[in-house]
């Protein structure tokens, strides 16, 4: 499984404001990560339709985790963002193969889908963002980071 841009920059942003534990403009959260300020806007978008994260209008603005980070599970966020975790368009639409009804390649691959889905719902975004001692004090930082290897 492939992670799109638009679900690895929701949850950097979900991870960016949990770690912070205030709010924080979207400004803020690009130029922390060195991603454009206008995709990270229409993600923020989502976040919002999803009631992840809340709005604050005025000069003291931004935008703030919506839920608890205990509450928000890694799998529930990446399916809401993506659709769906299967790995082949048969998986979830029928009619798009000849051997569809009677292939045993399909049903493997929904139950892998489904051991996905439930590994990653075994993770809140508190775990991740308490395993990651390193990016509260960078998240409360106002200047970039220092560029790192990524994990």
């Amino acid at each position: 499984m492939a992670l799109s841009f638009h679900t690895d920059y929701a949850l950097r942003t979900l991870m960016y404001l949990a770690a912070r534990g205030q709010r924080a403009s979207v400004k803020q959260i690009a130029q922390f990560y060195q991603i454009s300020e206008h995709h990270l806007a229409k993600v923020v978008q989502t976040l919002v339709r999803f009631k992840l994260v809340r709005t604050l209008r005025g000069a003291a603005g931004g935008i703030q985790l919506a839920v608890p980070p205990e509450q928000i599970r890694l799998g529930d966020v990446i399916q809401q963002l993506e659709g769906t975790l299967d790995l082949l368009e048969c998986v979830y639409s029928q009619g798009v193969c000849v051997i569809q009804p009677q292939c045993q390649l399909r049903r493997v691959l929904q139950q892998a889908a489904q051991v996905q889905l439930d590994y990653l719902n075994r993770y809140t975004l508190a775990d991740v963002v308490q395993h990651t001692p390193v990016l509260v004090p960078l998240a409360s930082s106002p200047k970039s980071p220092p560029s790192a290897p990524s994990p």
